[in-house]
């Protein structure tokens, strides 16, 4: 009975409950079943509860605060082992807004060069126009040569150009009166025959107004800059070739006679004559300016005027060739106007003009290609 009673008491004690009542009920039962025990017994039995149970509620705090420190350290190590992936996961998110930064930064450069790009062309556009109507730009390019330190073109050239440029206008309009008049619409032979006198007219002002140029400079008509890099390449002594062109326009001719034949077969053959006969001349030009220019004394490198002097006197002969290839031209054109009747002499000049625009469309499409990337 006694070894019962301690058991709840401790187990009372333990647990931390306070039960004064309960405990003053075991003290009556004991008593009351063990009447012959004395005071002293109790006594000794309550001092030995004394000295026990602070011991075991010593052992009971150590227990429940081990117990405490283990949750607390597996939590620490949890959290150490769940940290680890956070800091990867934030480490990665840094890098990655990092990257974006730089490439939003490198789509901004990129994006400004474009638009940089873009307002140069546009820039380098509208000074070619600029040129263009002012004369310093026919025929797809500028002579190095007439240029001066200051960029700007010799007042000669640069009014010829501008003739040149409105002349070429003035043509194209021509063949397209031509092309109505001959195969979109009904026109009477005085009509047809007003356009067939302004086109034979409209190259007599080309002849003229590179006269003039040709004693401004004769090198710049030469060299043919004002026209066009595919006419350029068919050039003969500052513009095309008469015989060839009778070749270019004769297919196009229709019901031509035998004495138109004839007429047309002798024409070639007397241009081909003169041509051979200017085509020499030039050769021997050629010649005497090479040795005019190679006279000077070697190593004296003064290139003055009274030692230039020479070859700028050959050099003015060159006007002379140029004026009688352009009269060779005139009279050509000139004959085949009275060779032929008024609807071929149509037909013979709108074949002229067709071919010199097939020449400019082929100039324009060979320099686009050029521009195009690989």
């Amino acid at each position: 009975m006694n070894s019962s009673t301690y058991t709840q008491f401790v187990a009372s004690r333990r647990m931390g409950i306070c039960e004064p009542l309960h405990q003053i009920g075991m003290w009556d039962d004991f008593n009351a079943s063990c009447p012959s025990t004395s005071a002293t017994m109790i006594l000794e039995v309550e001092k030995c509860l004394e000295e026990q149970i602070p011991i075991m509620e010593k052992r009971l705090d150590n227990e429940i605060e081990d117990t405490s420190h283990g949750t607390v350290g597996t939590s620490n190590r949890y959290e150490a082992e769940t940290s680890k992936p956070i800091e990867k996961v934030l480490r990665r998110l840094a890098q990655n807004r990092e990257a974006a930064r730089k490439s939003r930064l490198r789509k901004k450069a990129y994006v400004q060069q474009l638009e940089n790009s873009k307002l140069k062309l546009i820039q380098l556009e509208q000074e070619l126009e600029r040129a263009r109507k002012q004369g310093l730009y026919v025929g797809g390019g500028l002579d190095a040569s007439q240029l001066s330190y200051s960029g700007t073109a010799s007042s000669g050239t640069a009014a010829f150009d501008t003739e040149y440029g409105q002349w070429v206008e003035e043509q194209n309009r021509q063949t397209n009166d031509l092309r109505n008049a001959l195969y979109h619409s009904q026109i009477s032979e005085a009509d047809l025959r007003v356009i067939v006198d302004g086109c034979l007219n409209q190259y007599s002002n080309l002849f003229r107004i590179k006269a003039t140029a040709a004693k401004d400079d004769v090198l710049y008509i030469m060299s043919g800059m004002w026209k066009t890099s595919a006419e350029r390449f068919f050039m003969w002594i500052g513009g095309f070739r008469p015989s060839e062109l009778l070749k270019v326009l004769t297919p196009h001719l229709q019901l031509l006679t035998e004495q138109q034949l004839r007429e047309v077969c002798n024409l070639t053959q007397s241009c081909q004559q003169a041509e051979d006969a200017l085509s020499q001349g030039m050769v021997k030009l050629h010649q005497i300016l090479a040795e005019a220019i190679a006279a000077g004394r070697l190593g004296e490198g003064n290139y003055s005027l009274p030692q230039m002097g020479p070859a700028i006197e050959k050099l003015e002969a060159l006007v002379r060739f140029v004026n009688q290839a352009d009269h060779l031209r005139q009279e050509t054109l000139q004959q085949m106007s009275r060779i032929l009747n008024t609807h071929q002499a149509a037909q013979g000049f709108l074949a002229l003009g067709e071919y010199f625009e097939r020449l400019r469309v082929l100039s324009s499409q060979w320099a686009t290609r050029l521009r195009e990337p690989a």
